[in-house]
This record gives C-alpha cells, structure tokens and sequence, in this order.
C-alpha cells in the first residue's frame, strides 16, 4: 500500500469517526457505565461518549433493566457540541417506536390493547405503550363513561395517530363490532327463544339496555325491564351489572336478540284473572297522568285506565284532579285481562251512590205518608 493510499484510508477512518449526528437520529452504542444521573454510553461508529439521563429512561425498561455492557438503539436528545457532550433518550425511542406501531395497527385495521386510567367527561383517557389516547363516549362499548372502567385492559381501534400533535384517538366500539362479526353466528347457533342467561349490562339507552350475551349485544327494551312503569332503564339496572334475563326472540338475519328481564317472574296480569271482577269498587294509586286520563295501579305491575270522561259527570282538567301518588277509589267499568286491558270510572261510583241515595228519600217519603 503507498502512502498516498495509506493517508487517504486514515482520512477516512478519522472521518467515520468523527461523524456527527443531529436530534432526532437513532444511534447505537454500549453502555459503559453508570454515573450519577444517568449512564454513560459509547456511541458506535464516533469516538463520543453521550450520557443518557435517568429521566430520560422508559418505563418499559428501568434502570434495573440496564447492565453495563448492554448494546441498545438510542435517539438523539442533543447534538454534540464544544462546550456540551450528546444527550441519548431511550423514553423518546420508545415513544417513536410506539407512534409507529400504533400508525401501522391504524393502516392495517389491527386491535390492540388499552388501559383505562381516567375518567372524563366525554370519554376516557386510556395508556397505550406509555402514550395517552383517548376513547370519546361515543366510541365506547358502554356509550357511557363509568367508573367501572378504571384499570380494566380492554381492546381498541386506532381511529387517529399523529404524533406531532400528540394525538391519539381510540374506538372500542369498533373492536367489538369486528368481534361481534366473527363470533355472532356461531353464539346464535347455541341460543335459543324462552332460554335464561346471564349477562352484563353494556350500554344504557333512553329505549333501553344492551347486554352482553357470551360476546353479542341483546336488547332489553325499556318495555321489557318491569312490569311496573318505569321513567329510565337506570331505575332497575346500572352499567356493568350482571342480571338473569329471557331471550324472547331471535333474528338470525339480522343477527339480533331481545331480551326480557319482567318475563323472569310471574305475569302479574294472570295472577289477577280471578281477583278482580266488573262492577268492582277498588283503590288504587295513580302513576301517571296525562290529557286523556291517568293510569291508575290497583296491582303490583298492572295497571288500568282511568278516561277524563269516567272521572265526573261534569268536564274536568285530570292534572287539577289527580297527581303521581294520590290513593283513588274506582269502579272496574271493562275487565279483561288476558288483552291486558282494564278500564275505571269514577263517575259509575258517584252514580251508583246517587240512585242508592235516591232510593233512601223515596223509601222515607212513603213510610212518612
């Protein structure tokens, strides 16, 4: 070798050496040693030695996960200067990795897991890989945000990743709905009408609740829950609860169930066929009132009409009359229970007493005379 060749090999050597890097490249070194604060770390392929910081060390892996000699991939935190040597990050690497990681998961339609750290109004926050993302109630299961939710690992999709704007948008709904798709036909198989399970309440609606059934949504109609009448599904369930419910009906099609949790116990309107009879003077408690009448309750969970024109002889307003709560006496004008239909009247009372009255002063006129 000439010494021409020789001096251009050692110019060369001295510049692979000497190369700089700038913030944000992703270097290789060995740990050298631990310092004070941080560790030590000779950066392959420069004769630098860099110092990674102690806060700057992830989570994932803690300085009882680094040894001395351990050879890792660093980003750069700070370009060597004069005055400076470079700072390494091992936090940043993993929060590059994990942005990218979560960028592919979203182009490839993957799931992944979330934990459930916060609570908030409208939504709520979630840990992915040491990053924060956010699950907005509408993209939760529940469509709700509780308090149940805390700490649980549940299974999510990346709806939005942007890293410069540390942005990260997640959808649980749409996780479950790709599960739903695979699983649903071979659950439906197993089920069938009149069949008791068990499920968990998932999502509470002003029509309703959705309860999980071995991995599928049912629907429990508002309608379904009692046989008394109910303002909100909430009065008798609440979100997470596991209840006992009937299954009423099942559309293959369209992959639906619905569900029935009054059907669990006796129809009250059989246990009335025999208790009840027309012509009969009850009492009863008002539960609702309305232009047209006010429903009156004379048995756990049935209830009959009482019309604005079986309330008096006269025109009258029922929410002058009657309100939520008031104890009334009523006449059983109609009985038919097996139409779940029965209908009151004030008014037959009042003139029943009237002819009885009637008769009471005729019979004292003659006896009189």
């Amino acid at each position: 070798m000439t010494q021409a060749t020789l001096d251009e090999f050692e110019k060369l050597l001295e510049e692979s050496f000497s190369k700089s890097h700038a913030v944000a490249d992703i270097v290789e070194g060995t740990i050298l040693r631990k310092e004070k604060d941080g560790y030590l770390v000779s950066v392959h392929g420069t004769k630098t030695e860099a110092f990674l910081p102690e806060r700057e060390i992830s989570s994932s892996e803690d300085e009882s996960g680094l040894e001395i000699g351990d050879v890792k991939e660093f980003y750069v935190l700070k370009e060597e200067s004069d005055e400076d040597g470079m700072l390494l990050s091992l936090k940043r690497l993993a929060f590059a990795q994990a942005w990218a990681q979560l960028n592919d998961a979203k182009v490839q339609g993957d799931t992944i897991l979330a934990k459930v750290v916060n609570v908030v109004k409208g939504g709520v926050l979630v840990d992915v890989a040491d990053l924060k993302g956010f699950i907005p109630s509408s993209q939760l299961r529940t469509g709700t945000p509780f308090d149940g939710l805390l700490d649980q690992k549940i299974e999510v999709k990346v709806l939005e990743a942007d890293p410069k704007k540390n942005k990260l948008i997640l959808s649980q709904r749409q996780a479950i709905a790709e599960q739903r798709d695979q699983v649903v036909d071979n659950i439906l198989s197993e089920l069938q009408e009149d069949q008791v399970v068990k499920g968990e309440v998932v999502r509470i609606a002003d029509f309703g609740a959705f309860i999980d059934i071995n991995g599928i949504d049912g629907l429990l109609p508002i309608s379904e829950i009692s046989w008394s009448r109910i303002k909100h599904p909430s009065d008798v369930i609440s979100l997470g609860e596991t209840i006992e419910v009937k299954i009423i009906k099942i559309d293959s099609e369209l992959k639906r169930i619905s569900l029935s949790l009054k059907r669990m116990g006796e129809d009250p309107w059989q246990q009335i066929e025999g208790q009840f009879s027309e012509g009969q003077v009850i009492t009863g408690t008002v539960n609702k009132v309305t232009g047209f009448g006010a429903f009156i309750n004379i048995f756990p969970g049935v209830e009959a009409l009482l019309p604005v024109s079986e309330m008096a002889e006269e025109n009258v307003n029922p929410f002058n009359r009657f309100k939520v709560g008031d104890s009334v006496e009523v006449l059983i004008k109609k009985f038919t229970p097996q139409e779940h239909r029965i209908a009151l009247s004030i008014k037959d009372i009042n003139a029943d007493n009237s002819e009885v009255s009637e008769e009471n002063t005729e019979s004292s006129e003659e006896i009189s005379e």
